[in-house]
């Protein structure tokens, strides 16, 4: 029974930085795609960042490319969500996600975290 838990989100001014944290039960970890998306209120879950099994490949949307950086311990079994120079449109729910297929939509991961919620105050 794989788990994903994230930690790490709170209260943080515009222009300041957050990591988000993602700690993974079971034993297949490492052969999972795993990714963040982000869920503001009155909006649907948006794709944030994804990374391949290997850690050597990741992608991200544009709204935080160049901003966010994606990463993978697959021996400590957690995945990273680095966020800086945040703005007040990056306030929502973030998720980590976990699935088999490279892919930016909901549907291609089945295992999800219960969300951890980031502010950021203008």
């Amino acid at each position: 029974q794989v788990q994903l838990v994230e930690s790490g989100g709170g209260l943080v001014r515009t222009g300041g930085s957050l990591r988000l944290s993602c700690a993974a039960s079971g034993r297949t970890f490492s052969t999972y795609v795993m990714a963040w998306f982000r869920q503001a209120p009155g909006k649907e879950r948006e794709f944030v960042a994804r990374i391949d099994w290997s850690g050597g490949s990741a992608y991200y949307t544009d709204p935080v490319n160049g901003r966010f950086t994606i990463s993978r311990d697959n021996v400590k079994k957690m995945v990273y969500l680095e966020m800086n120079s945040l703005k007040p449109e990056d306030t929502a729910v973030y998720y980590c996600a976990a699935g088999s297929v490279l892919g930016i939509l909901p549907a291609s991961y089945f295992l999800w975290g219960q969300g951890t919620q980031v502010i950021v105050s203008s």
